[in-house]
């Protein structure tokens, strides 16, 4: 039994999203502020119990409007039918995957209402949504709108976030995969009771503190002790935790027997305070030790140390305590499926961000080995039963990401959504990836896999051919940016720069369409000619009539001459948010380069002493003497005042362009954060409500 999909509505960034879940591990991957937050989040409220925890807050931003509108229909016609169904809903569709043929499928046997013998899936739909009585609740009291628009539409809202608790309630149904209007009303808490859920938060406390130790550790020690002691399948766990409660019990009769009678002899009778009428009530002292409470406040886990010495968790890294604190949280939340009487027929544990204080081969061994603790869990703690657990990890490691497979990640993406406001796009490669050819899958896994990228947490990219590109692209986006004051500055704006070679940059194009990642692929023209023997050889551009660049041929097709490329317009170079840049003449009828190293010494010729003659030539002939990392290192630290090839300052520019979200000025930015976080502040109490 696993969860196979879910669909969700209005709920903060997730307006509209599907996202499938992979049987075992789903990787999350997006940028910042995209919805990866959310989705944690609603499943935190949803299998916690607590299912009327929404607020207004909750709702996705672009629902406001049918607030509204709702209230311009009740003021129209209070008595209307069409009031209700203008009003929001977040609802989740739950879609399960079960077999068939399993003996016995536990509380999830309640939701299967299909009659088709070909479905092997359960569809729940939760909702919060408006009660019967919600337009009267909502909007009784504005009917007479005031005459001032803006204090008629603030009033409205703040009361209706107060009345929502009230006016709004939370419905779960089984419905039929095959036919929408079957349906059965079922218990909200069936949710709970048929999937499991568990949680490693972002902020997990594990930072340093010298004066006071946070012991989270110990912590999740007590939680152990406590399913130990429920636990009905592993009789040797509960005897020994009933063995420890033992000896807290006998401890707590000793000194109920002796600590105490000592105690009680040292107060004073009340006969030595001589007051008249006031007799001795006979006071007697008595201790508890609480076991639980001892484990709480007293219990610490501490680290080996030498000369029977231990140390503190506080002393160890924090990626070392961040590593045991997962794994003792993964442990704490099988021994509680363990220690069920009824176990959950699916357990999601949802770990955000594990990549906190791990280095970079650490996050890729966590993710790699997640499963296989897992395993080793249902294997030497179990007996090989199963643990039905589904993972869902988000992150912003580019380590992570390149270590999984397509198949499991889900790309948030974050778009406009009206004026003001977006909301989250969900990419899921497994499907997305799937009509590439397996080679070209094969290829980007591999690629990713032996390369730091951060295409899946950029906003924009650019795919470099070498080593000369790699070491002055920063200097050329500073001096373009320089010469674009006023404009979009590139530097300003989160970008990945992958190098990538002319051979093979037309094999991202599906990933980066699907993506919707803007792009600049940077590469050569590489003329060639045939030779006498009819073999293509490199010649300058004004000899040659072919390309041998795969990037080129493949954007525009394989008998694409050098003479055809060089009248190509600038909308003939953009397809599908991508651009591609190769060498120009640096004046409308000057010579072109071949490749990077000459197109930079017919940009700045003042620089090289290249003699009389053919200047393309020349260029060409001193840029096959160069090598290329000592000639890019000499202009990016020793000669710095130079000027950026035209076809590569022509892309950057329109790199720059086009921001996916409005990028201010370096000043700017902290008075911004410092506003947004006083509006929270004051608006929400210091309670964030979309992320």
């Amino acid at each position: 039994m696993h969860i196979v999909r879910t669909k969700i509505d209005n709920f903060r960034l997730l307006r509209d999203v599907e996202v499938g879940f992979e049987q075992r591990t789903t990787l999350i991957v997006g940028r910042n502020n995209s919805g990866k937050t959310s989705i944690a989040e609603l499943f935190r409220r949803l299998l916690s119990g607590d299912s009327m925890a929404f607020r207004l807050e909750d709702f996705s931003l672009g629902c406001h409007e049918s607030f509204w509108q709702a209230l311009q229909a009740y003021r129209a016609d209070p008595q209307g039918a069409h009031i209700l169904q203008q009003l929001p809903s977040i609802r989740v569709v739950l879609d399960i995957g079960y077999d068939t043929d399993a003996p016995d499928l536990g509380p999830l046997g309640n939701c299967i209402i299909d009659l088709n013998d070909d479905c092997h899936e359960a569809r729940l739909e939760f909702c919060f949504g408006p009660k019967a009585t919600a337009a009267e609740a909502f909007f009784a009291d504005h009917l007479v709108p005031l005459d001032d628009a803006v204090d008629d539409r603030s009033r409205f809202f703040r009361n209706l976030s107060q009345r929502l608790p009230s006016a709004y309630t939370a419905r779960l149904e089984a419905v039929d995969p095959n036919d929408a209007t079957n349906r059965k009303l079922l218990e909200t808490k069936l949710l709970t009771t048929l999937i499991g859920g568990g949680f490693i938060n972002a902020q997990r406390g594990l930072d340093d503190d010298t004066i006071r130790e946070r012991d989270v550790l110990g912590k999740v020690v007590e939680v152990l002790f406590q399913s130990a002691l429920t636990d009905d399948t592993n009789h040797e766990r509960r005897s020994t935790a009933e063995q420890l409660k033992g000896v807290v019990e006998g401890i707590q009769g000793d000194v109920h027997n002796r600590f105490n009678s000592g105690l009680t002899s040292l107060l004073p009778t009340f006969d030595l305070f001589g007051y008249p009428g006031l007799s001795d009530p006979g006071l007697v002292t008595e201790t508890n030790f609480d076991v639980n409470k001892l484990l709480k406040d007293h219990t610490r886990v501490r680290y080996r140390g030498v000369n029977g010495m231990t140390l503190p968790e506080t002393y160890n890294g924090l990626g070392t305590r961040n590593l045991v604190y997962m794994l003792l949280q993964l442990l704490r939340f099988f021994r509680e499926y363990q220690a069920s009487p009824t176990s959950a027929g699916v357990h999601l544990i949802f770990i955000e961000e594990p990549e906190a204080h791990l280095h970079p081969q650490m996050q890729e061994v966590f993710i790699r080995q997640l499963e296989r603790v897992a395993a080793a869990f249902v294997a030497q703690l179990n007996a090989d039963r199963p643990w039905p657990v589904q993972f869902v990890v988000t992150t912003h490691s580019p380590h992570m990401a390149n270590e999984a497979r397509f198949e499991s990640l889900r790309y948030f993406l974050s778009i406009p959504d009206g004026e003001g406001m977006r909301r989250s796009v969900v990419k899921d490669l497994r499907q997305g990836m799937a009509g590439a050819e397996p080679a070209v899958r094969e290829f980007l896994h591999q690629y990713l896999t032996l390369s730091r990228c951060d295409l899946f947490f950029a906003d924009k990219a650019i795919l470099i051919e070498g080593t000369s590109e790699r070491i002055l692209l920063p200097s050329m986006i500073r001096k373009t940016d320089e010469a674009a004051a006023g404009q979009p500055q590139l530097s300003s704006q989160y970008l990945t720069v992958m190098e990538v070679g002319g051979a093979y940059a037309h094999r991202f194009y599906d990933l980066l369409n699907f993506l919707e990642l803007r792009t600049l692929i940077i590469t050569d023209i590489d003329s060639v000619a045939p030779n006498d023997s009819n073999k293509r050889v490199a010649v300058p551009v004004a000899q040659g009539t072919f390309t041998s660049n795969a990037c080129i041929r493949e954007w525009f097709s394989p008998e694409v001459s050098p003479a055809q490329l060089l009248v190509k317009t600038a909308d003939e170079k953009i397809s599908a948010g991508r651009r591609l840049a190769y060498q120009i003449p640096e004046d409308d009828d000057g010579p072109s380069a071949r490749s990077f190293e000459d197109a930079f010494i017919l940009a700045n010729p003042e620089l090289f002493e290249l003699g009389e003659g053919d200047r393309a030539n020349l260029a060409y002939e001193h840029a096959a003497e160069q090598k290329k990392s000592s000639f890019a290192l000499e202009h990016a630290i020793e000669t710095t005042d130079w000027r950026t090839p035209r076809y590569i300052a022509e892309g950057l520019r329109w790199l720059a362009e086009g921001n996916p979200a409005p990028v201010l000025p370096p000043e700017a930015v902290a008075e911004e954060l410092v506003a947004d976080v006083i509006g929270v502040e004051v608006a929400d109490g210091g309670k964030t409500a979309h992320g």
